[in-house]
């Protein structure tokens, strides 16, 4: 009945709430700027028109819409990874991290700091670059490690490498920390998740990751639906369960990888978002997923408007706002469902 319910009114809901949402972050902050002012920026600066005068275009333009912006599609990606793996695996704890292609991408952005690696003329392209390098290495090493278990690539094996790698990478980590010397403050704080030094730049590599990775996730609705069931339910109803796979983890690899490599480490979007989304529009992908992007993107940009203005002028990591946010509503949301049981 949830999903029945779940129309096109809805979305245009979704629709409105993102962009009133998307609004309320840029003009709240450490310097207030009335609504009026920032739609007259954003309408004029979209048609190429001059903003008038008196008006703070440099903080709208400049700081707070790329910041919103990359906020948006990486709460979006996460919360999409989350509910693809949770659909995949048929695990209710499963997430774009589950692989262990975020602890991965983590120690590549690490090795970046630690090391002092970039890229000239690209600011943060070391970080960038190796975060999304050793995503891909991690989701090629977790597969064939997976692969050579078990031929089949079962749900069970991937999840089992995919854990004891990332504890695996996690010690590594610690003790890159560990010998880091000055570096440890910088490291320490990507490690909590930031969004603070997002550029235009960042925000249209989010966006196109999002629409091509993303578009091949929200495509596979169909065979996710299936997994739903079973694999050998799926197999036996056409779905080639190895190739799927393969194609959902390549994906959601691609899009965690980028959002570590600007955002940082952040935690329970991709676990949390999924379950409170399925609350609304019931367990049938073709309108969780499309939902999951638009419930994501609002969650993190909340949290990280929470982290810019609750201890001003002082800002929490966006990824400790999620962590402590997102582990009350888990609890909320594992005590209903065994409630309802």
């Amino acid at each position: 009945m949830k999903s029945e319910r779940f129309s096109t009114l809805s979305y245009l809901f979704m629709t409105l709430s993102l962009i009133a949402v998307m609004l309320l972050c840029i003009c709240v902050g450490s310097v207030s700027i009335p609504l009026g002012d920032t739609v007259t920026a954003l309408w004029n600066s979209l048609w190429g028109l001059a903003v008038p005068e008196g008006i703070s275009r440099a903080i709208i333009l400049q700081v707070r819409l790329p910041r919103v912006l990359c906020t948006a599609l990486c709460g979006a990606s996460l919360s999409l990874c989350g509910a693809a793996m949770q659909g995949l695996l048929r695990n209710p704890l499963a997430d774009g991290s589950t692989l262990g292609v975020a602890s991965g991408a983590s120690l590549g952005a690490v090795l970046a700091l630690a090391f002092g690696i970039s890229i000239p003329g690209f600011a943060h392209g070391g970080v960038m670059g190796m975060a999304m390098l050793f995503a891909f290495l991690s989701l090629m090493l977790i597969l064939a490690l997976a692969y050579a278990l078990d031929r089949n690539l079962a749900t069970s094996s991937i999840i089992l490498i995919g854990v004891i790698f990332t504890m695996f990478v996690s010690s590594l980590i610690n003790l890159i920390i560990a010998f880091a010397g000055n570096k440890v403050k910088s490291i320490t704080f990507w490690t909590m998740g930031s969004l603070s030094g997002s550029t235009m730049g960042y925000a249209g590599l989010m966006a196109l990751t999002l629409l091509v990775c993303g578009g091949v996730i929200v495509l596979h609705a169909r065979e996710l639906n299936a997994f739903a069931v079973g694999e050998d339910n799926a197999r036996h109803i056409g779905v080639d369960v190895r190739r799927v796979k393969l194609i959902i983890l390549i994906s959601v690899s691609a899009l965690i990888g980028v959002c570590v490599s600007i955002g940082g480490t952040i935690a329970f979007v991709g676990l949390v978002v999924p379950h409170m989304t399925r609350m609304l529009t019931g367990p049938n992908h073709r309108r969780l997923l499309p939902a999951s992007l638009f419930f994501g993107a609002i969650f993190l940009m909340l949290a990280d408007l929470v982290g810019r203005t609750i201890l001003n002028p002082i800002e929490l990591p966006i990824g400790v706002v999620t962590s402590l946010v997102g582990a009350v509503l888990f609890v909320i949301i594992f005590y209903r469902t065994r409630k309802g049981r």
